[in-house]
Parts: C-alpha cells; sequence; structure tokens
C-alpha cells in the first residue's frame, strides 16, 4: 500500500504562506477552538512528518517545546542542525527516499509541514496525494508562495469548512497522472 503525502498549510487569500521576510505574525495566534478541533483531529489521523529545513530551522528559532510530540519527524537537510527531539531524524535524500524510508517503515499517512520550496519539489514530483488548506481572509500582497514551483494539475474538492474566524479549509485530492513513475529505494528510516 503506498503511503498518503498531505501538504497540509494555512495560506492567505493571495497565496502566500509567510511574508517575503518567512514571519508568520499575519495568522501566528491562538486557533479558535473550532480550528484547533479541526487540526488536533487532522493531526492524530498522521503517522509522521516530512519536513524542510527551512521550517525546522524557524520551529527551532521560536523556542518553547517541539509542537508536534509523538510523530516521528524526518527533516530534509545537509546541514548538522540540532535535534529538537528524539522523534526528529535530519537526513540528506530526496522527498521521494524519505517517503519511499516511512511507507517502508510503516507510516501511511505523512504531513507535509510547511515549505513553500520542498512542497513545490513534492509536487514536481508528483508525491502528494491531498492538499488541505486553510485559506485565511488575510491579503500580504507579497511573500512565500504556496507552492516554489510545480506542474499543472488537477485537484478534486473532497471537503470544504467554514470556521468562525472566516478561515476557510478547503480539501483536495490531487489528480495522479497516467504513467507515474516508481519511488527510488530509499534509506531505511526506523520506526522507533
Amino acid at each position: 500500500m503506498n503511503p498518503s503525502l498531505i501538504y497540509h498549510v494555512t495560506s492567505s487569500l493571495d497565496g502566500y504562506i509567510a511574508r517575503p521576510d518567512g514571519r508568520l505574525d499575519w495568522f501566528d495566534s491562538l486557533r479558535q477552538a473550532d480550528e484547533e478541533y479541526s487540526f488536533q483531529y487532522f493531526y492524530s489521523g498522521i503517522d509522521a512528518l516530512l519536513m524542510g529545513r527551512v521550517t525546522y530551522e524557524a520551529l527551532l528559532q521560536r523556542g518553547g517545546p517541539w509542537p508536534y510530540p509523538g510523530k516521528p519527524c524526518v527533516v530534509l537537510t545537509r546541514l548538522a542542525l540540532p535535534r529538537a527531539t528524539d522523534e526528529i531524524q535530519l537526513t540528506h535524500c530526496t522527498p521521494a527516499q524519505a517517503v519511499a524510508a516511512l511507507n517502508e517503515a510503516g507510516f501511511q499517512r505523512i504531513w507535509l509541514v510547511g515549505g513553500s520550496l520542498l512542497a513545490g519539489n513534492c509536487y514536481t514530483a508528483g508525491l502528494i496525494d491531498e492538499v488541505v488548506i486553510n485559506l485565511v481572509p488575510h491579503l500580504l500582497g507579497a511573500g512565500v508562495p504556496l507552492l516554489a514551483t510545480g506542474m499543472e494539475r488537477s485537484l478534486t474538492l473532497s471537503d470544504q469548512r467554514r470556521f468562525n474566524s472566516g478561515t476557510l479549509q478547503l480539501h483536495y485530492q490531487v489528480q495522479k497522472q497516467a504513467g507515474a513513475s516508481a519511488p527510488i529505494p530509499a534509506p531505511r528510516i526506523s520506526a522507533a
């Protein structure tokens, strides 16, 4: 069984996930109860996280406890960075190799956490199966785009929610293209 890679992300109405300098202050506040419940429901249904270096470093800079406890997290990086918890694995491989290794370790629902460049690379490689966008009623005018790169693909809307804050959550299935290539064999990632 192939794993599902889910790009669950918050975006401004004009398609940016962060300000040009990477700041998230435009939505970085406490979620309202209905949004928090929805996020906790999503989080309880995933097995592992896949994250890029920039997102990981931004989380380290914020300080405080690791915001995603109880789930293994693979961070794609070439740098020797500190590990926030024992659940973090820092590795240098392609996204396809990381997803294949997580699948081999038994993880089926993988959250692609932030990162315009990583998300774009995963999308271009045909790795993303679902896109969940929390569309915040805010216009940034410029910033880090939802996807840094990508190819044209059709999406099928599978669910939508409106939160009390005015945020809309749109859940799409990515339509796979015919003739998708097989995943590249990957380095082993421990399920423990």
